[in-house]
């Protein structure tokens, strides 16, 4: 990726547009801000990070859990292969779908669903961007990810979490970085706060 044209990008793109409730006045605070649905658009600092931290490349196909107003889309849009966002809210879905087209973007497939689980039928993905926390590494994703590959993924309890990069060699072997502190909504479904799970955070 082109750290410099990535900046530039995001510079420029108008959080604004992707806000339709009283918070878009405060579109150019960098803190997250609710979008509705109990659900949060993140602050944009987080944002150019997390897709920085990511790496996408021209030809990669990048799979997002969590579409929410479609602000990280557009970023992993602009800068990746083919994106394939899942999000549970279907309405949600729909109002970043429309978002995304005005923008000319046609590099990305929709699907409503749970993306704790991710989206087999066009895995492996070079890719993987989790924007929800997960009480622990959804199996799933780690299966999903093809060699050579990068996860961006919030794990932790509520209230706290660790931002975990997750890489995948050509061998298949798993390592895992913690980045920073975070907090993000819940990864609803089977890897959310509540659920039980053979994998505790940060390990």
């Amino acid at each position: 990726m082109d750290r410099q044209e990535l900046v530039k990008y995001y510079q420029k793109l108008d959080r604004a547009f992707f806000i339709d409730n009283e918070n878009k006045a405060w579109a150019s605070l960098d803190e997250a801000l609710p979008i509705g649905y109990g659900q949060t658009i993140s602050q944009p600092s987080l944002v150019l990070a997390m897709t920085a931290t990511l790496d996408p490349e021209p030809a990669s196909r990048v799979l997002e859990i969590g579409t929410g107003s479609g602000y990280q889309t557009a970023l992993l849009s602009r800068f990746s292969g083919e994106v394939y966002t899942v999000e549970r809210i279907a309405a949600l879905s729909l109002s970043a779908r429309e978002r995304l087209e005005q923008l000319g973007f046609s590099n990305i497939v929709f699907q409503v669903g749970d993306g704790s689980l991710g989206w087999s039928e066009f895995a492996p993905y070079d890719r993987i961007m989790v924007t929800a926390a997960a009480g622990h590494v959804p199996v799933e994703l780690v299966d999903q990810l093809g060699p050579g590959g990068r996860m961006i993924i919030p794990v932790g309890p509520p209230g706290c979490q660790d931002l975990l990069l997750i890489t995948k060699d050509q061998a298949g072997a798993i390592q895992k970085q913690a980045i920073e502190k975070v907090v993000f909504v819940e990864l609803k479904g089977r890897y959310g706060w509540s659920a039980p799970g053979p994998e505790n955070s940060g390990k």
